[in-house]
């Protein structure tokens, strides 16, 4: 007697989510008048599929009197939304009374990036930096102005999927932020070249941004900061989002890396975004490095 398998329709596989995010207050490497390693304060990090909440705080920090800060605190976490039914992920670094060698003060930094992957298609999230601030950011105690925008990555994720390093909209915020930085004539030769090589790489890419997606691209560096006021300090010069203090240093306010790393999928592209509100390049009184208030947040969905 013959007999007839039917055919079994297999089950849809439902789409899975890792969080990742990470946040730190302070870090660097101190090389003059001391020799010592910033290790991260209030480190904490967040890496698998269960979410929740993690914090940790710390307080009245000194780094030989140099670099020191009355309160820090670090948030992450992960969770469902109840919008769409997609994943939601939060980094946040709150730092209260910092100063650098008396010349950079701040009475509160909170660098804060969050990322939305949708249910469906979640590959590419929505980022938001909502809640990041510079609060009394004084230079040589002169209060400094700063125009930001938060939306620098765009109110809405790419269109069809793209990589942020695919989309000619966000492509062409940051081609524009960099210009103003390369095209200034009083920009020092060491730091224009480095912009001539940024602007390079961002055209490359708005090139090829209609072409198919081939294995993670270089990440590329745009700034939350807008423009910076007028600071009374004679020799300070202002490119964009970037301090050139005489005596000090460099001083780049509100850095965002974007970039990608490797999913399951090759053909999927798998972005991250890091803010760091304060990042110092020291040279003359001190000299070293040092970032204050760095969050990072991405996430993997599959299939």
């Amino acid at each position: 007697m013959a007999t007839m398998t039917e055919a079994q329709t297999a089950s849809p596989v439902k789409p899975s989510h890792k969080y990742h995010a990470e946040a730190h207050v302070l870090s660097g490497h101190l090389q003059r008048p001391i020799e010592q390693k910033i290790e991260r304060h209030a480190p904490v990090t967040l890496h698998d599929q269960r979410g929740g909440h993690l914090t940790r705080f710390t307080e009245d920090v000194s780094i030989e009197g140099l670099i020191t800060f009355t309160k820090g605190q670090t948030r992450v976490s992960g969770a469902r939304s109840l919008k769409h039914n997609g994943w939601i992920t939060l980094s946040t670094s709150v730092l209260e009374g910092l100063n650098v060698f008396e010349i950079i003060t701040a009475d509160r930094l909170v660098s804060q990036v969050s990322t939305d992957h949708p249910y469906e298609n979640g590959h590419v999230p929505h980022v938001t930096f909502l809640g990041t601030q510079f609060t009394n950011f004084q230079v040589g105690g002169f209060p400094v102005t700063l125009t930001l925008n938060l939306g620098i990555c765009g109110e809405r994720r790419p269109a069809s999927g793209r990589s942020y390093l695919q989309d000619p909209e966000f492509l062409g915020r940051v081609k524009e932020q960099t210009e103003v930085i390369a095209g200034d004539p009083e920009l020092p030769k060491e730091l224009k070249d480095q912009y001539d090589k940024k602007l390079v790489y961002i055209n490359e890419l708005i090139s090829t941004a209609d072409s198919e997606y081939r294995g993670c691209h270089k990440s590329i560096t745009c700034s939350l900061v807008q423009s910076i006021g007028d600071i009374p300090i004679p020799g300070v010069q202002i490119f964009g989002h970037v301090l050139l203090i005489p005596e000090f240093g460099m001083v780049s306010l509100g850095e965002i890396e974007v970039g990608e790393t490797e999913g399951e999928d090759p053909k999927k592209p798998n972005p991250y975004f890091e803010l760091t509100v304060v990042k110092m390049k020291l040279g003359c009184v001190g000299h070293g490095e040092a970032s204050a208030g760095t969050t990072k947040a991405n996430g993997q969905t599959k299939p």
